[in-house]
């Protein structure tokens, strides 16, 4: 994380939805999230994936406004490139542990934006960044000191805790649930994102879409399934409860294995180590750039197990390494393929961009590529073996 020695006045005038009086988040009623896509008549069902975005990242400093900036110049120009039906924001939305403020909701509003301001629907789910406590600077003790911090007041934050603040400020960290609550009040009825099953908590964004056919029989041609990786608040693990609850999900949604399906989380689980390319990318694996080892899960408890043993499951994909994004063949069963590093918070240098994802209906097919910031495509590969 990069740090910038001057320090700034830490403002949120930037943000969308803040009236000039007051500092409040204006937010619409609606909460209903929505439960099914649909294929478009005659066209291919295109997913766009933004992961690790790290909006908020030391906002109080005149470098983190600037990140946010260019992380929103990232996601429009991809947009506006590919015109996806879909949109998945794969964690690492926010980096809590740098924000402030008493409702990190405000950068993830910002985050957002892009996908709203273009009526494209779309879902979110948590990476280890998301819910994290803050994190105080060890510089801010030094003689520098603390820097004037303004927060803006939020007056219907959902959460029904009061700062201690008058300021705003209560650097406690915005909980995985009002974070979900808060983009579905400022969503347009646009959001998918879900509050999963309350037996999974601390887990939360655990839930399922189905992907309907074009035509009127509303059948279902794929299901996108969505997991809560933890990390932040608690572990960075797939608990076993969430895996019995996706085995008795996915057997009551797809019993005869017959419906594609794919997976989302934010943490790659152990299983990406073994695949991972020793040095150089080359085939089965498609990908740009392996600089990193994979930073996996602690805990494996069958995810991966239940996973291969479905014929169904097509791919997994992992944001979290922002210096992978390769997909490799697993076992000769699925592939395991890591997204792109989107926004300019977080760690590295590397180009920004963003993995598609294509969905042909008839005969169906799933592809995948790699759209950048600067506009080229790389790394397509075909997800159903049909090259």
């Amino acid at each position: 994380m990069k740090r910038s020695s001057s320090l700034l006045i830490f403002t949120v005038l930037s943000l969308p939805l803040i009236s000039a009086v007051g500092w409040e988040l204006s937010i619409p009623s609606t909460t209903a999230a929505r439960s099914s896509l649909r294929v478009r008549e005659g066209s291919r069902f295109k997913i766009a994936i933004f992961a690790d975005l790290h909006f908020g990242e030391d906002s109080w400093t005149d470098w983190g406004p600037r990140q946010d900036a260019n992380s929103v110049n990232v996601m429009s120009t991809v947009l506006d490139a590919e015109t996806p039906d879909f949109v998945v924001y794969l964690g690492d939305v926010v980096t809590a542990n740098n924000i402030a403020v008493h409702n990190a909701s405000l950068f993830w509003d910002k985050a957002i934006s892009p996908t709203r301001d273009r009526n494209i629907p779309w879902t979110s789910l948590f990476g280890n960044h998301d819910d994290a406590s803050f994190v105080w600077p060890l510089d801010w003790f030094s003689s520098s000191g603390i820097p004037p911090i303004c927060c803006p007041v939020v007056s219907n934050f959902s959460s029904s805790s009061s700062s201690d603040d008058d300021d705003g400020c209560d650097f406690r960290g915005t909980t995985r649930v009002e974070l979900i609550q808060e983009e579905l009040r400022a969503s347009n009825a646009l959001s998918y994102s879900t509050i999963g099953p309350k037996e999974l908590r601390p887990s939360v964004s655990n839930y399922v879409i189905p992907v309907q056919s074009s035509d009127d029989s509303k059948r279902v041609i794929a299901l996108l399934y969505f997991l809560d990786s933890g990390g932040g608040s608690y572990p960075e693990v797939i608990s076993n409860a969430q895996v019995e609850w996706f085995k008795t999900k996915s057997k009551t949604l797809n019993p005869d294995l017959s419906i594609p399906e794919l997976i989302f989380w934010h943490i790659p689980s152990k299983a990406y180590k073994k695949v991972a390319p020793r040095l150089w990318i080359t085939r089965p694996c498609v990908g740009s750039i392996n600089n990193e080892k994979v930073a996996a899960q602690e805990a494996e408890n069958g995810m991966m197990r239940v996973l291969e043993n479905r014929s169904s499951v097509k791919a997994v994909f992992v944001g979290h390494n922002h210096g992978l994004d390769w997909c490799c063949p697993y076992k000769d069963k699925l592939w395991l393929c890591f997204a792109r590093h989107t926004g300019y918070g977080g760690y590295g240098s590397w180009p920004r961009g963003s993995r598609i994802l294509e969905i042909t209906e008839v005969p169906f097919r799933i592809k995948s590529w790699i759209r950048m910031e600067d506009g080229t495509v790389h790394s397509e590969v075909s997800l159903t073996g049909d090259d």
